[in-house]
């Protein structure tokens, strides 16, 4: 079950190479929809995404309110997040590795989760122009992430149930002002910029993915291959990171958690590889699509 934020907001589903538009399906079809927005969906439950993704298929089996997916600009899944989108620091144990040795530092693996947000205002679609921000920065870089979407309000959470607590996952990629980083030490302002956090292009429901080490993310700028990782090589695994974060703090319907990023960043190549303006960066995690986007 993949779903997409359409051009007006309105929810769709991928099916195949095809997108449904679900509001207009639903009319043509004499439904009444019970959602309309990728936002309400997460808040209904697993049964309204079953429920979604069954109209949908009716819909894309009459060729009703159809295209392309290539025909559609996807927005970012939840265009607005209703509170920042929370962050995972070195989590893959050769990233830890390679930012050590540059000059933003640190003390390599981390003993526990380092948690960071990015402001909601970074968010962009798939297609979207990423800012360069040249009069702010000149060491823009990249970072392909998996993304979780909490799907159920959850507070102390246990390993035991923690997952039954996610909607789905997607791509983001946690574009970092490397120099504004390491000035102000603390991670958020140079990981906040308008357009540092492109994401998408679908949510894949959890029940339609396969076992965390199968879960693959990849990236590439201008054709070349960065980045190449998985879930089973999280230092902290997505239970792990959910019983943390929920320990004394409610997580809620829609809240996004990007899980970390493998080895292979700008930051960590000699000399660095920053990203200039036109370079595209495309990321790819397994299920989610092609989130693809070029640097204005």
């Amino acid at each position: 079950m993949r779903f997409l934020t359409l051009e007006d907001g309105q929810l769709g589903v991928l099916i195949g190479e095809r997108v449904v538009d679900l509001p207009a399906a639903a009319e043509a079809l004499g439904a009444v929809p019970s959602v309309l927005t990728f936002g309400e969906l997460v808040k209904s439950g697993d049964d309204q995404a079953e429920e979604a993704w069954e109209l949908g298929l009716r819909a894309s089996d009459a060729g009703i309110a159809t295209r392309l997916f290539e025909e559609v600009h996807a927005r970012a899944p939840i265009p607005r997040p209703g509170r920042n989108i929370m962050c995972v620091g070195k989590n893959y144990r050769e990233h830890a590795k390679e930012i050590a040795a540059t000059a933003i530092g640190g003390s390599g693996v981390p003993e526990r989760p380092i948690f960071f947000t990015k402001a909601t205002t970074a968010v962009i679609g798939c297609g979207d122009p990423i800012p360069s921000h040249s009069e702010l920065t000149s060491k823009l870089d990249y970072e392909a992430e998996v993304a979780i979407v909490i799907g159920r309000e959850a507070r102390n959470l246990s390993p035991e149930t923690a997952m039954d607590h996610v909607f789905g996952y997607t791509a983001i990629n946690d574009v970092t002002a490397r120099d504004l980083q390491a000035a102000h030490v603390q991670w958020f302002l140079g990981k906040s910029l308008d357009g540092a956090a492109p994401m998408g292009p679908t949510v894949v429901h959890r029940s339609a993915m396969p076992e965390p080490e199968r879960i693959r993310v990849r990236c590439w700028v201008n054709g070349d291959l960065r980045q190449d990782g998985n879930l089973g090589q999280l230092i902290f695994d997505i239970p792990t990171l959910l019983v943390t974060l929920s320990r004394g703090m409610t997580l809620l319907p829609g809240d996004i958690i990007a899980t970390g990023t493998p080895k292979g960043v700008g930051a960590g190549f000699e000399p660095p590889r920053f990203l200039v303006p036109g370079d595209e960066v495309a990321i790819e995690v397994t299920g989610a699509g092609r989130l693809v986007n070029r640097v204005s």
